[in-house]
């Protein structure tokens, strides 16, 4: 278990075992969420982060492409 201290402004550091499970550095933001009398801690992702997270091998797909793709998948269901 680990523990910080608040400080008489509600300052606290997380500390570092805490940042390094999170994966959160210096400049990051996390959220809280409260659940009755206990807090979950979050990081909050940047969608830009998540830049080139999906690769694709084929070749590039057109957008009429798509389009006839989504067509029919929705005439499947």
């Amino acid at each position: 278990m680990v523990e910080s201290t608040i400080t008489s402004k509600g300052r606290t550091t997380i500390p570092k075992s805490v940042r390094e499970a999170l994966g959160v550095n210096p400049g990051d933001r996390v959220r809280y969420l409260v659940q009755g009398d206990e807090v979950r801690i979050t990081p909050v992702r940047p969608l830009a982060r998540l830049f080139g997270a999906l690769k694709f091998d084929g070749p590039p797909v057109t957008l009429e492409e798509m389009e006839r793709a989504i067509a029919d998948g929705a005439c499947e269901e």
